[in-house]
C-alpha cells in the first residue's frame, strides 16, 4: 500500500498523523527515563539497606556463626542484584533514551522538510489554477464584448438613417472584438491544457513522492521503536543469568547454615575448661562436739568449701554464695555489674578460663607473627633498595637507609622477644611445667629467628650472641634454620644455611622438620621466566603452579610445581586465582 496513491487527497491528515507519531516517541522516551530513575533509586535504596545492616566492628565476633554468615551472604547477593538494576538503568539510558532523542530530532527535521515540499507544490498548483481562472475570465469578458459589438453592427446595418461611414465603424468594432475574443479563447485553451497537465503531474507524481517520503519516515519511526522495545528486552535478558546466579548464591547461603556447627562454636567460644565441682562432704556435727571444737570441720583439703572462692562455667562464687553472672548468663544484665577491673586484664590472660586463655594466646601469637612478617618484608625491601643505591649512587645515598634499618631491627628484636614470651605463656597454659610449645609455633619461632638474624649487620642487637632473658630460665639450644616465607626470597641477602640460638627446653632437642605451606590458590605463567637467583625457579609459558604465599610487596610470589619443586617467581609474570 502506498500513501501517494491511496491518500492523494489527505495531506492534512497525514501531517497530523506524523506529528502524533513523533509525540508518541517523545512520550515513550519519558517513560524510559522515569523507569531508569526508578531502577536507579531502587538499586540505591537496596544498597543503602544492605550497608546499614552490615555488622559493626564490635559485632564482628557475633557474625562468625553460620546463620549470621548466611544472612551476610544473602545481603551480599542482594547488593549484587542491586548492581544489576543499576546496569539496566545505565544501558537503557545509553542504548534507548539517547537513541530515541536522536531519532526524534531526525524525525522532526525530516517531517518539516517533507511538509514544506508539499506546501510548495500545493502553492504552485494554486498559482496555476489562479492563472487558469484569470484566463477564463478574460475569455468570458472578450466573448461578451464581441457579442455586443456584433449586435451593434447588425442594428447599424439595418438602420437606414445611419450613413455608410457609421455602419463601417460598427463593422470594424465588431471585427476587432471578434479578433480579441479569438485570442482570449486560444489563451484560455492553452492555459487550461497546461493547468490540466500540471494538476495531473501534481496528483500523480509530485505529491505522491512527498507522501511516499512521509510514509518511509513513519515506517522508519515504527521500525526504530520496534528495535528499542526489543533492545529493552535484550537488556533485561542480559542480567537474568547474573541475577539467577545471585539467587543461587542466596540458596547456597541458606544451605551453608549449620545449626550443629553454630552450637560447637558457642561451646568453643564460652567453654571454660574447668572440672565439675567435687561432692560436698558430710559434716558430722557430733564428731565436732565430741572433739570439743565447733570452729573446724573435717573437710578434705582438695574439696572447695563455701568459704573458698572458686570459678565456675557461669561465673565466680563468692563467700556469701552469691554468683556473679558472667559470659552468656550475664549478657543481659546491666552494664554496671559487668565493668571489669583493670587488674583482671593480665598479659598472659590468666584471668580467663583455660580454654579461653589458650585461644587468646594463640590469637596473640598470630598477630605477632603477622607483625614480624610485615617488618621482615619492609626490611627486605630496604635491603634491596640499599643494594640498588650501592650499585648506582645516582639514585640515592645508601647511608640514608641506615637509620630506618636500625629502627626496623629494633622492632624485630622486640617482636621476637614478645613471640618467645607468649609461646612460653601458651606452654604453661597447656598444663606443662616446661614450655611445651606447639610444633607450628616452634617452627615459626625458629624460622623468624633465622630470618631476623640475617639483618644483624644493620641491627644494634645481635640475637644470636645475646639471648633474651625471661622470668623462667630456659637453656639455649641450636635449631637448624627452616625456610621462612621472607628469608628464602631471591636477592634477599640472607644466608639460608645459617643456624641460630633459640631458647627452648632440653625435651625438644630433636631437629624440626620443615612443614609444607598450605596451598592458597593456583596460577598460570603468562610469560616464560629463567631463574637467575637462588630461591627462584624457572617456568614456561602457560605452565600451571600452586600458590603457597602471596606477594608481600617485593614483586615475588612463592609457588610449587606438580613435582613438589618450590620457589619464587615474578608476580607480574603470572596470573593468579586465589581460592
Amino acid at each position: 500500500m502506498n500513501w501517494g496513491t491511496e491518500l492523494w487527497d489527505q495531506y492534512d491528515n497525514l501531517s497530523t498523523h506524523t506529528q502524533k507519531g513523533i509525540d508518541f516517541c517523545e512520550k515513550y522516551t519519558h517513560f524510559i527515563k522515569e523507569r531508569c530513575a526508578i531502577e536507579t533509586e531502587y538499586a540505591g535504596k537496596l544498597k543503602k539497606l544492605v550497608k546499614n545492616y552490615q555488622p559493626k566492628k564490635k559485632e564482628e565476633e557475633d557474625y562468625q556463626f553460620t546463620h549470621a554468615q548466611g544472612v551476610l551472604g544473602m545481603m551480599k547477593e542482594l547488593h549484587d542484584i542491586a548492581g544489576q538494576h543499576e546496569l539496566i538503568a545505565e544501558n537503557l539510558n545509553a542504548k534507548v533514551v539517547k537513541e530515541l532523542q536522536v531519532l526524534m530530532q531526525e524525525l522532526k527535521q525530516e517531517r518539516k522538510k517533507h511538509l514544506q515540499d508539499g506546501q510548495r507544490l500545493q502553492v504552485e498548483l494554486n498559482q496555476q489554477l489562479g492563472l487558469l481562472d484569470k484566463s477564463k475570465r478574460s475569455y468570458e469578458k472578450a466573448f461578451r464584448e464581441m457579442e455586443k459589438a456584433t449586435e451593434n453592427f447588425r442594428r447599424a446595418e439595418s438602420d437606414d438613417h445611419l450613413s455608410r461611414a457609421e455602419q463601417n465603424k460598427y463593422k470594424d468594432i465588431s471585427v476587432q472584438r471578434s479578433q480579441i475574443n479569438d485570442d482570449c479563447k486560444q489563451g484560455y485553451a492553452a492555459t487550461l491544457q497546461k493547468t490540466n497537465q500540471y494538476q495531473e503531474q501534481h496528483y500523480t507524481v509530485m505529491m505522491p513522492q512527498v507522501f511516499q517520503q512521509l510514509q518511509e519516515m513513519e515506517e522508519k519511526r515504527v521500525t526504530k521503536l520496534q528495535n528499542f522495545i526489543r533492545e529493552c528486552g535484550t537488556i533485561e535478558n542480559s542480567v537474568i543469568p547474573i541475577i539467577n546466579t545471585c539467587i543461587d548464591g542466596i540458596f547456597n547461603a541458606a544451605n551453608s547454615v549449620n545449626p550443629s556447627k553454630d552450637s560447637e562454636m558457642v561451646i568453643d567460644k564460652n567453654k571454660s575448661g574447668f572440672q565439675h565441682p567435687q561432692d560436698i562432704p558430710f559434716e558430722d556435727l557430733s564428731q565436732v562436739i565430741a572433739n570439743g571444737s565447733s570452729s573446724s570441720l573435717n573437710t578434705p583439703k582438695n574439696v572447695p568449701t563455701r568459704s573458698e572462692t572458686f570459678r565456675t562455667a557461669g561465673g565466680t562464687v563468692t563467700k556469701k554464695g552469691k554468683q556473679k553472672k558472667g559470659g552468656i548468663l550475664g549478657m543481659f544484665s546491666s552494664s554496671k555489674h559487668q565493668s571489669p577491673k583493670l587488674d583482671d586484664h593480665r598479659e598472659d590472660f590468666s584471668n580467663l578460663p583455660p580454654n579461653q586463655q589458650k585461644k587468646k594466646l594463640n590469637k596473640k601469637l598470630d598477630e605477632i607473627k603477622g607483625s614480624i612478617s610485615k617488618e621482615t618484608s619492609e626490611r627486605d625491601g630496604m635491603m634491596k633498595m640499599r643494594d640498588v643505591y650501592i650499585q648506582n649512587p645516582a639514585l640515592g645515598d645508601p647511608n640514608s637507609l641506615d637509620k630506618e634499618l636500625e629502627e626496623n631491627a629494633l622492632k624485630l628484636d622486640h617482636l621476637r622477644t614478645e613471640m618467645e614470651k607468649f609461646v612460653t605463656y601458651l606452654a604453661e597454659a597447656e598444663g606443662s611445667t616446661t614450655p611445651n610449645m606447639h610444633r607450628k609455633h616452634r617452627a615459626s619461632l625458629a624460622s623468624l629467628q633465622s630470618g631476623g638474624n640475617s639483618s644483624t649487620n644493620v641491627s644494634s642487637t645481635d640475637l644470636s650472641s645475646t639471648p633474651i632473658q625471661h622470668n623462667t630460665p630456659t637453656p639455649a639450644i641450636v635449631v637448624d634454620s627452616v625456610d621462612s616465607q621472607h628469608t628464602d626470597r631471591p636477592d634477599s641477602g640472607i644466608d639460608r644455611n645459617s643456624s641460630h640460638t633459640v631458647a627452648r627446653e632440653d625435651s625438644f632437642d630433636d631437629a624440626l622438620d620443615d612443614e609444607g605451606l598450605p596451598v592458597i590458590g593456583t596460577c598460570i605463567a603468562v610469560y616464560p621466566f629463567e631463574a637467575t637467583n637462588e630461591g627462584s625457579i624457572c617456568m614456561a609459558q602457560d605452565e600451571h603452579f600452586y600458590i603457597l604465599e602471596q606477594d608481600q610487596g617485593d614483586g615475588w610470589t612463592r609457588v610449587r610445581r606438580g613435582n613438589n619443586e618450590e620457589g619464587f617467581v615474578p608476580t607480574s609474570y603470572i596470573e593468579c586465582q586465589y581460592s
